[in-house]
């Protein structure tokens, strides 16, 4: 569509996918999660190296709008996005010291970025999940062949894992978290609604986070406890499920990167909204 500057465009979408990423660090209390109360059940993270990590992505997301803008899936343009992201991970880890905060965001998000870019981001979300599902099923010939510790579970236990997600066009976004999060805003507040988005990921998806730290019976566990908040509809449950979370070890880091994915789809299409306002009045 004509209007839609390329480099406002990337930009636009970089700021969104990094403040997506923020938003979902920060949203509080999370069960097992880092976030403004505790570490969750992790050691080695902290908030303020989770935002910075967020933010030292900004340059890959606008690199990947970049790329894409105004192209179509193509194995090419998967290798272009793919080298991106890595050179996106190599930064993440010379600031993080070698600790993976965001690799599986960069993946979704970054897929997400390219799709809403071939679109000149005038696309609804329905279409942006497919895209990047037709990118994502491309081969990147560059990929390094190291296993990692979420091919391992995806191996041990038979379930789709990050890949597989994107592949299908994000499955657990379309029929679970982003309905929940425009359905529950009409109830309640924003972060009311993020959290019960949250949960509908936990309770549905094969969380490979959730797998590799507490096998099958700590994946189940998650996913009951979920369920159990979102039927109560009591979200003062959930300090004591973050307590539970951080005594087993359990942490729900593929829901948590699918929320920062529905944050970003939702908030790019408040701005494409807007965007097509201000189209339309100049036409």
């Amino acid at each position: 569509m004509v209007g839609v500057d390329k480099q406002y465009l990337a930009k636009t979408l970089a700021q969104m996918a990094v403040s997506s990423l923020i938003e979902e660090v920060t949203l509080t209390p999370k069960p097992g999660l880092v976030d403004g109360w505790d570490q969750g059940a992790h050691q080695d993270l902290t908030l303020e190296l989770m935002i910075g990590s967020a933010q030292c992505l900004r340059h890959t997301f606008y690199e990947m709008a970049m790329a894409a803008f105004n192209d179509g899936p193509s194995q090419a343009l998967r290798e272009q996005i793919g080298a991106i992201g890595r050179k996106g991970e190599k930064m993440m880890f010379q600031f993080t010291g070698g600790i993976n905060t965001h690799k599986g965001a960069i993946w979704s998000l970054g897929l997400i970025t390219a799709a809403a870019a071939i679109y000149d981001g005038m696309a609804d979300e329905e279409s942006i999940c497919f895209t990047a599902g037709e990118i994502a099923r491309y081969e990147d010939r560059y990929i390094p062949k190291n296993m990692s510790n979420g091919m391992k579970v995806i191996h041990k236990f038979g379930v789709n894992g990050a890949r597989v997600e994107a592949q299908l066009a994000f499955p657990h976004i379309r029929q679970y978290s982003l309905p929940v999060l425009e359905v529950s805003m009409r109830k309640m507040n924003y972060e009311q609604a993020k959290h019960f988005s949250l949960l509908s990921l936990i309770a549905h998806l094969d969380d490979t986070c959730l797998l590799h730290r507490g096998g099958l019976e700590g994946l189940n566990y998650a996913k009951e406890q979920a369920k159990q908040i979102l039927e109560s509809a009591n979200l003062l449950e959930l300090e004591k499920m973050n307590q539970s979370f951080i005594d087993r070890n359990l942490s729900p880091g593929g829901s948590a990167d699918l929320l920062a994915a529905t944050i970003y789809l939702f908030k790019i299409k408040k701005w494409n909204s807007l965007l097509k306002e201000k189209l339309l009045a100049t036409h």
